[in-house]
């Protein structure tokens, strides 16, 4: 069986080396294009092309699959394998393959269709998420499935710590999977369509912190949003990215937004239905991720009890 696998990130990177190292053939490796990174904006190249190169596999980086695929054409393939590739492949390019084309999709599917799954279920104060493999077609993660599986989502977890989970289990059930579709012992299932949701893509907008919201729902907010891109606040117009909060099992009537208490270890902040979060690590522009006693000590040493910060959706 004659294998393409498109992936770009490092969660892809596992489930290509799971098929590699179970003996199938990948013939080519399809990847985004090396981007600009870090302050140098150095050109680097995707996790999944160095994997590739790692194992003398070809790597094919199209600017766009829609316009550019002849490579993939070219290689025959029985199967696409993608996962998290980061663009919508053509019909011509899913009619290639006779085995069809699958994809690794870090949600629960019908629910998070689209580019930020694992972010926008811990947003949403979810109790577990997934992995589902199934048949790619034109429409945005809406074929049918072949394997679903799911993981609790604990309160310590965060984008990252998902991240990972999901991606070892997603390689886990490509093993599982690819016997059955080289074999045709496969039971596809269809997306029900009224329990479709969508994770789109995260903005700046997204970023953040509305202090309006729950104590709970802000910590939700910070846990989706680390290590990438992180939510931040505004204090004195100074720009505060938070790492780590929690909900303290108090009330206020200080309006949201508004400082509590500020030493120590404690900095507390007001946010909706008069419930309080507690930041435990942030980030000053220009700075590494700190403490609170260090932050205080610090850069945060002019914020008192009272001070308020900026607050969304006033």
């Amino acid at each position: 069986m004659k294998i393409v696998f498109m992936g770009t990130p490092d969660f892809a990177v596992p489930v290509l080396e799971k098929i590699i190292n179970k003996g199938y053939e990948v013939s080519l490796v399809v990847t985004q294009p090396d981007r600009p990174k870090g302050r140098k904006r150095e050109l680097t190249p995707p996790p999944v092309k160095v994997a590739a190169e790692e194992n003398n596999i070809p790597v094919f980086q199209p600017e766009k699959i829609k316009e550019d695929y002849e490579a993939v054409l070219s290689v025959s393939p029985d199967l696409i394998i993608t996962a998290a590739f980061g663009q919508i492949l053509p019909k011509v390019v899913l009619d290639i393959p006779k085995l069809g084309a699958v994809n690794v999709h870090a949600s629960l599917l019908p629910k998070y269709r689209g580019g930020a799954p694992i972010h926008q279920a811990i947003i949403d104060g979810e109790k577990e998420t997934g992995v589902t493999i199934m048949y790619m077609v034109e429409k945005l993660d809406a074929g049918d499935m072949l394997l679903k599986r799911a993981v609790p989502i604990s309160p310590e977890d965060n984008t990252g710590t998902m991240h990972d989970k999901l991606s070892a289990l997603g390689a886990e059930m490509i093993e599982e999977i690819l016997p059955a579709i080289e074999s045709g012992e496969i039971h596809p299932q269809a997306q029900d369509e009224e329990k479709v949701t969508f994770a789109r893509n995260i903005t700046k907008e997204m970023e953040k912190i509305n202090w309006t919201n729950t104590a709970s729902q802000v910590n939700d907010q910070v846990r989706g949003l680390v290590p990438w891109p992180v939510a931040y606040t505004v204090f004195d117009d100074k720009r505060v990215k938070v790492w780590k909060t929690h909900a303290v099992n108090e009330h206020t009537n200080q309006e949201p937004g508004t400082i509590i208490k500020a030493e120590g270890r404690d900095f507390w902040i007001a946010c909706g239905s008069g419930t309080i979060l507690a930041l435990q690590q942030v980030q000053p522009s220009g700075k590494k991720p700190m403490d609170i006693p260090t932050f205080l000590n610090g850069q945060g040493k002019n914020l008192k009890p009272g001070i308020r910060a900026e607050v969304t959706d006033e």
